[in-house]
C-alpha cells in the first residue's frame, strides 16, 4: 500500500494474510491519529505484486470509511514502479526527460566539440544522469527497453561536430565512452567485488553462494 510517501507491505498468500495486512493498516492508522499525522484515504493506493487475490482494503477517517483505490503503477522516489515489475515505464519516462534536455541543449548549442559535448552530457542536469538515475532499481532486460535508453545516446553524440555521418561505435570510441548497457554492466560488477570484499556494510552470503572449489 502506497500512503503518500509511507509503504505498509506484507507477502499474500491465503485470505489469512489479507486480513492481516488490513489489521496492520488499522494499526498504523490509529498511531497516526495518535501523534496527529493522518492520511488522506483518497491518495493511498493499493498495488499487488505477482498474485492476484483482490481483497478490498479500507482506511477510515474523521469523514467516514474509505475503500484504498487499486493501481497498477505508481512513482516512487522518482522511480515508476509497476504490479508486474517490468522496467518499461520507468525506461519511456528517463528517455523522454534525456531527450527533452537534448532538444535544449540542440538549441543552444550550434557547434559541439568533443570535450564540450563530455561537459554537457556527463554533467549532474543534462543527458545521461537521466538515464541512469536509481538505475540499480530499475535496469533493464528486455530488448525494446534496453534500446530506448540506447538511442538517447546515440542521438546525443551526433551532436558533435563532424559525427552525424561517423557510426555509432566510432562516436563511443572517439568519445571515450562505452554503450550504456555496458556501463550498466561495469556498475554491477563494481558493486559485487564491494561486497565480497568488505567494503559495503552488507553479509554476502545474503546475495551469493560462494564456490566451494579451488578452480577459477
Amino acid at each position: 500500500m502506497f500512503a503518500d510517501d509511507t509503504k505498509v507491505w506484507r507477502v499474500i498468500e491465503t485470505d489469512l494474510d489479507c486480513t492481516a495486512l488490513q489489521m496492520d493498516m488499522d494499526v498504523f492508522l490509529k498511531w497516526s491519529d495518535q501523534w496527529l499525522l493522518r492520511f488522506n484515504p483518497q491518495k493511498c493506493k493499493v498495488m499487488s505484486l505477482g498474485h492476484s487475490a483482490r481483497y478490498n482494503y479500507v482506511m477510515a477517517d474523521a469523514t467516514g470509511t474509505f475503500m484504498i483505490e487499486r493501481t497498477t503503477e505508481e512513482r516512487d522516489l522518482g522511480v515508476i514502479i509497476t504490479d508486474n515489475l517490468k522496467p518499461t515505464s520507468q525506461c519511456v519516462k528517463a528517455a523522454a526527460k534525456a531527450r527533452s534536455v537534448l532538444g535544449v541543449v540542440r538549441r543552444h548549442f550550434k557547434r559541439l566539440d568533443p570535450q564540450d559535448f563530455l561537459i554537457i552530457y556527463k554533467s549532474y542536469r543534462p543527458i545521461r544522469p537521466h538515464l541512469e538515475y536509481c538505475i540499480q532499481a530499475w535496469s533493464p532486460y528486455l530488448q525494446k527497453d534496453i534500446y530506448c535508453l540506447e538511442s538517447v545516446q546515440r542521438a546525443a553524440t551526433r551532436l558533435v561536430r563532424g559525427f552525424k555521418k561517423v557510426l555509432y561505435e566510432d562516436r563511443l570510441r572517439i568519445l571515450g565512452l562505452t554503450t550504456l548497457a555496458v556501463r550498466r554492466k561495469q556498475g554491477d560488477l563494481i558493486e559485487c567485488y564491494k561486497i565480497l570484499s568488505g567494503k559495503e556494510n552488507l553479509d554476502p552470503n545474503q546475495f551469493f553462494q560462494r564456490s566451494d572449489t579451488t578452480h577459477l
